[in-house]
């Protein structure tokens, strides 16, 4: 089975074509902004266009436009190709990612942006499954809760007595994930929005 892997949930902005684990092609851009204009024709330098028979989607938490990017154009592709749309999350593919880069199955923290000075925390156990879920935390309570001896992510602890890694998400690492990863393609902000609902006049 052949599965595209879209993950946009970041400043980077990738793509990935599997044969089961297999990879067969990727692309992969630090973009910051702009995964709207960018993530279509990553998809189409793929064999195929991409086509595949599955699609995964990196669901959140981190940027809101990018969630919203990658999210409505798998689903769209879906549509299209009359396949299923499946999400995982963008702190899950993190901790996969730093357990397999350090060959340790030892539990890690997750600690990504979030934006407004705060940090998106999640934590995983020794089998890299999640603790509990995602959360907002501010900086001055990062050492309350990130206890594990290995921190992945985008902001490095500053800590001397826990090893970093500094990783952003990548479709590439989609294999990475434990087999009972899927979530429904459905967004996780991790945190409000910014824009306010408009008062509504008298």
């Amino acid at each position: 089975m052949r599965t595209l892997v879209i993950d946009t949930a970041t400043r980077a902005c990738s793509v990935a074509l599997f044969d089961g684990k297999q990879l067969l092609a990727a692309q992969h851009e630090v973009i910051g902004r702009g995964h709207a204009e960018r993530l279509l024709p990553l998809i189409a330098a793929l064999p195929d266009n991409g086509k595949a028979d599955q699609i995964m989607v990196d669901v959140g938490p981190g940027s809101f436009t990018g969630i919203r990017v990658g999210v409505a154009a798998a689903k769209a592709l879906g549509l299209a190709w009359r396949i299923q749309v499946h999400g995982y999350g963008c702190l899950s593919l993190v901790a996969a990612m730093a357990r397999a880069q350090s060959g340790s199955q030892a539990a890690v923290d997750v600690i990504m942006t979030g934006g407004h000075g705060e940090y998106f925390f999640e934590a995983f156990n020794d089998t890299g499954h999640s603790i509990a879920p995602a959360r907002s935390v501010l900086p001055e309570l990062l050492a309350t809760v990130a206890l594990a001896d290995h921190v992945a992510g985008d902001i490095d602890p500053q800590r001397g007595d826990r090893v970093w890694t500094d990783i952003l998400p990548d479709a590439r690492a989609w294999a990475h994930l434990p087999d009972d990863h899927a979530l429904p393609p459905v967004p996780v902000y991790g945190r409000a929005p910014d824009a306010k609902p408009a008062a509504v006049r008298a």
